[in-house]
């Protein structure tokens, strides 16, 4: 049956042409980042020559900015911080009729710490200027940011518009990272740090 276009006029006949690269454009970006995730985690396991790039950046970049600065933005990452915007996120999209959309995201969020801890457990990996403190590969702060803003920018996407929730997710994650990093924040052995699990 075909859908009606603007002021009535005669529209498309589904599906609609675009969608399917627009889903193929989404499969090949979560393949890539899913291949990128592995070759930086295969690095970790066999001690590859990125860590040793990674440690001398870490060791160029920490302390460039106050510490005041460096875990104010660390913290963004923090579940306290992270986890309500997420829900703030998903309640106002059941509000709107997504309630599959809202539930899906949460579940997001619980799956980050099932996913992460083990992986720490797993690689051991030790702190590019902490060599004696492991826990620090994939890092849990990043990883909440990511989800909790990602995940309320797409569900406040259909409401907002595509290009300040998005926009504002990947400020904030990256925000995330680039706290821990030139903070040097030590989240000691195991994930547990000077201000709590993680």
């Amino acid at each position: 049956m075909r859908q009606p276009g603007p002021g009535g006029r005669p529209g498309t006949i589904p599906p609609v042409p675009g969608r399917p690269a627009t889903l193929l454009g989404h499969v090949a970006a979560s393949a890539l980042c899913a291949l990128l995730f592995a070759l930086i985690t295969w690095q970790v396991l066999v001690q590859g020559p990125l860590l040793s790039w990674d440690a001398r950046l870490s060791g160029t970049l920490v302390r460039t900015v106050p510490d005041t600065v460096s875990e104010s933005l660390s913290d963004l990452g923090n579940i306290p911080v992270a986890l309500p915007v997420l829900l703030l996120a998903a309640l106002y999209a059941v509000r709107r009729g997504n309630r599959r959309g809202a539930a899906t995201a949460v579940a997001a969020m619980a799956l980050v710490p099932a996913l992460v801890v083990p992986l720490k457990e797993w690689t051991a990996r030790p702190g590019p200027l902490e060599p004696w403190a492991a826990g620090y590969f994939p890092s849990g702060h990043t990883a909440t940011a990511f989800v909790a803003y990602a995940g309320a920018a797409l569900l406040l996407r259909p409401y907002a518009g595509r290009v300040w929730p998005t926009a504002a997710a990947l400020v904030l994650t990256g925000a995330t990272a680039v706290g821990l990093v030139v903070g040097g924040v030590s989240r000691g052995r195991g994930g547990v740090g000077r201000r709590g699990v993680w």
